[in-house]
């Protein structure tokens, strides 16, 4: 479906949906400029984008495919696209998998999953058959460690794509069995975000490899950024024609329009109409690298990280003290585990390791956060939270998504009941 104007999309959403002409009950009749527009609540957006009663969709649900979210926050979403919807999509998508760095030739597996709507293999298979380079397709799925291998070993696998969890797991088998996986020239990442605490361990199973992204989309929001070449995989571009970027300010939704300063992500898709995505938050937070150009780079998701009384631990601060800490790249993963014990609560820091750590790491990590994050030693002191706790794992002790496989950063194992 061609790409509407920001003003005919509007008008269509606000003619057919109903949801959309709430919304937009006192917004001027003409627009020019997508500030004139509120942002998107998503919990009256997916209140509203229910069966039977859809008070959404632009019009009845005929001729679509229907993908549901990985459900990691709240209630999964179910997500419909008409087929001329998806193809575009797809062929853009296909067209960003070049910049990432796919070759002519090149035989890819597409180690995605797949199952109960998600949409991560699919989508992935069908960009690879809309690239616009000849390219060899082995759909291999959730399969073993060691089928993956066996593999890459009988048809010469150049390229690996998979979510960032799973690569994880299959670098990790190669590592330990010893198998050298020079030939693959590329590994590509979607679906969640690529920390540089996994850098290590994916060069040390594919040392001949590039690592990219192919792209940033998703299940709700769609097609949102094409791959931009360079070493910072985080750097992704609005779609030309597609999709228009936002980042705003948390507190007061207002543009952000400097370099370097983060802030919510909000997608507005100008191709999909039957289920309208205008200024719809996309649950991550970005700067901007080049506003002109739309180029961005995601900072994590929205307000992810652990809380404990009156002392925040941002997730993504926390790694980077982490891995500012592991001269020796010990730390292959993290995630933060709030608990309740002894009438107080407490934060522990489960971080993933191939070998396990050397003497005096463990102490030397929470020394390194609590001076990055003094008011956390303070607290203890005073009596209102436990001291900071690791508990070292191997990858498979992280705790993942069990439909998307995306890790989960943040658990709350406190009781409910207290």
């Amino acid at each position: 479906m061609p790409a509407k104007s920001l003003a005919d999309l509007v008008d269509f959403a606000r003619r057919n949906s109903p949801f959309y002409a709430e919304l937009y009950r006192d917004v001027p009749q003409t627009i020019t400029d997508l500030t004139q527009l509120p942002i998107v609540d998503q919990a009256a957006f997916w209140a509203a984008n229910r069966w039977p009663d859809n008070r959404l969709l632009t019009g009845p649900l005929t001729d679509a495919g229907v993908y549901k979210s990985g459900g990691t926050t709240g209630a999964p979403k179910f997500s419909p696209w008409t087929r001329t919807e998806h193809a575009d999509s797809l062929t853009a998508f296909g067209a960003g998998m070049v910049q990432a760095g796919l070759r002519p030739g090149h035989r890819v597996a597409n180690l995605f999953r797949a199952g109960e709507l998600y949409g991560g293999f699919l989508y992935i298979e069908g960009a690879l058959h809309h690239a616009p380079v000849d390219n060899v397709r082995l759909p291999v799925g959730g399969a073993s460690n060691e089928y993956i291998v066996q593999l890459v070993e009988d048809f010469g696998v150049d390229v690996i794509a998979s979510e960032p969890m799973k690569l994880a797991s299959l670098a990790e088998h190669i590592v330990r069995t010893g198998y050298a996986a020079d030939g693959i020239e590329l590994v590509l990442f979607a679906g969640d975000i690529l920390f540089n605490d996994l850098r290590p361990l994916l060069s040390r199973a594919f040392p001949k490899a590039a690592v990219a992204s192919l792209g940033y989309a998703s299940v709700d929001a769609g097609l949102v950024g094409g791959p931009v070449p360079g070493d910072d995989v985080r750097v992704h571009e609005a779609f030309p024609h597609r999709t228009l970027v936002e980042i705003v300010d948390d507190a007061t939704g207002e543009p952000v329009t400097e370099t370097g300063v983060v802030g919510r992500v909000l997608v507005t898709n100008l191709f999909r109409t039957l289920m309208p995505i205008i200024r719809y938050p996309a649950g991550d937070r970005a700067e901007w690298v080049d506003p002109q150009r739309q180029r961005f780079r995601l900072m994590g998701r929205s307000g992810e990280g652990a809380r404990l009384g009156a002392v925040s631990m941002p997730t993504e601060d926390i790694r980077d003290v982490l891995i500012a800490a592991d001269a020796d790249r010990v730390v292959t993963g993290m995630q933060l585990v709030t608990r309740r014990w002894d009438g107080r609560n407490g934060l522990i820091l489960r971080l993933a390791s191939l070998d396990g750590p050397p003497d005096g790491l463990t102490e030397h990590l929470i020394e390194a956060v609590y001076q990055a994050r003094p008011m956390y030693p303070a607290e203890v002191k005073a009596g209102a939270i436990h001291d900071l706790r690791i508990e070292w794992v191997t990858r498979d002790g992280l705790v993942t998504n069990p439909r998307t496989g995306k890790l989960v950063q943040v658990i709350d194992e406190r009781p409910v009941d207290e």
